[in-house]
């Protein structure tokens, strides 16, 4: 196979990364498009500090058109949180037969949480013959990694996992969408009153597409797929984070007020017909100095297991695992197909185009 021909789509602060390992693993990039006008026109290589590609910047609206002229075999979207966000981008690709990997959380696992549109998607991918994932470092450390240590125990009652993450390194929509910057009164009004409903309100919202996912709810449903754990029911919680002193977040271009939200932390549990309780914790928020990034999960049974992961490099791992991951989306049966469903990840020490089969 001739080398992976890639299409970037957002060239933010994580395709900093992400287009130089895509380099650095032997494919290339053959587009770029974003939503910002300064980047309109610059070269690849100056947003990712490498040698200049003569690939520049386009405006997302001529997505499609960069498509056809460049005949990309998948797209990386890196943009937003939440599905409804990038569906416009999903059709394009998929409409024109181009596979996708994206960081969108929600797409992890998103027929838990926005079905119609998984649907709509996975219908249109499966009738150009393309393959939809989400991934990134979920992947790993909230998913393969779990159900890895799961396959050494002997019985399980519980998992229960924690990872925080700082949203100054993710840009401003995933800042946002955390509540970073919100007065109590205004977090507990826009975020946190969403989990005050039945579990036939919040059932309403997901077949309607207006539910609001926490990152934890995808990664829930995700290791339940992967474990074949069947969820009877399932909760979220979103508690605003706060700091004694004031904290500037150079994302949103703002000084935090003492005592505002600097983010959240948002709590979802799930019981299962198997008796195992999914309990998962996600914080993200404006770090002040004394903060670093964690993951901790333990499995509660015999024998109960704790893992802990200090200071992982949550941007550069969750780069690195979408472009390991480009091999097996292009290598998995078509539609909108969770990683649950697809080999474990795995580091390329060769060409990616070398795993195509």
């Amino acid at each position: 196979m001739e080398k992976i021909k890639v299409l970037q789509i957002g060239c933010g602060k994580m395709s900093i990364y992400t287009m130089r390992y895509v380099y650095e693993h032997g494919a290339k990039i053959v587009g770029a498009v974003d939503i910002n006008p300064n980047l309109f026109g610059k070269d690849i290589g100056e947003i990712a500090d490498i040698d200049p590609k003569n690939v520049l910047i386009n405006p997302i609206k001529d997505l499609e058109k960069v498509i056809k002229e460049t005949k990309p075999h998948i797209a990386i979207i890196e943009t937003m949180s939440l599905l409804n966000d990038i569906k416009d981008e999903l059709r394009i690709c998929v409409a024109n037969g181009v596979n996708v990997i994206t960081t969108c959380e929600e797409a992890f696992f998103p027929s838990n949480s926005n079905p119609n549109i998984w649907k709509e998607i996975d219908v249109l991918a499966k009738a150009n013959k393309c393959t939809v994932t989400g991934s990134g470092y979920q992947d790993v450390f909230w998913g393969n990694l779990i159900t890895t240590l799961a396959g050494t125990t002997n019985s399980i009652t519980k998992i229960k996992g924690m990872s925080s993450y700082n949203v100054e390194d993710y840009g401003i929509a995933l800042a946002e969408a955390h509540g970073a910057g919100l007065s109590i009164d205004d977090f507990n009004k826009n975020i946190a009153a969403l989990d005050d409903m039945t579990q036939e309100e919040r059932n309403h919202l997901i077949e309607q597409g207006t539910f609001a996912p926490s990152y934890m709810w995808n990664t829930v449903g995700w290791l339940a797929d992967k474990m074949n754990l069947t969820i009877t029911s399932m909760n979220q919680k979103c508690i605003p984070q706060t700091h004694i002193e004031d904290l500037e977040s150079k994302t949103l271009g703002i000084k935090i007020p003492a005592g505002s939200a600097t983010g959240m932390s948002a709590v979802v549990t799930a019981e299962t017909e198997e008796g195992i309780t999914l309990e998962a914790e996600c914080v993200g928020k404006v770090y002040s100095s004394d903060d670093v990034d964690t993951n901790e999960w333990t499995i509660i049974g015999e024998p109960e297991t704790t893992i802990t992961v200090k200071q992982p490099a949550t941007v550069e791992l969750t780069c690195a695992d979408i472009v390991n991951r480009i091999p097996d989306v292009l290598n998995a049966e078509a539609g909108f197909i969770p990683t649950s469903q697809m080999p474990t990840p795995e580091f390329r020490t060769k060409s990616l185009e070398k795993y195509v089969k």
